[in-house]
């Protein structure tokens, strides 16, 4: 049973900042987190947002975010 806990214990991601990708010619001069770039392309096929991809937006935004550059 100690092996199981050991999976159930999640990191908190706010301890790290995001990890930084470099897209130039992608990106506009502001940062975008990947939760507003899904949450965007999801909007635009119509798709409405709820609670649950808030959080996932959210969670994300802390894991990754595209820059234009230097």
């Amino acid at each position: 049973m100690a092996h199981d806990d050991a999976r159930n214990v999640k990191t908190p991601l706010g301890d790290k900042p995001p990890r930084r990708v470099r897209l130039p010619g992608f990106v506009s001069d502001d940062e975008i987190g990947l939760g507003d770039l899904v949450k965007k392309a999801t909007a635009y096929w119509g798709i409405s947002a709820c609670g649950g991809c808030e959080r996932r937006a959210a969670a994300l935004n802390r894991w990754i975010t595209f820059t234009r550059g230097r």
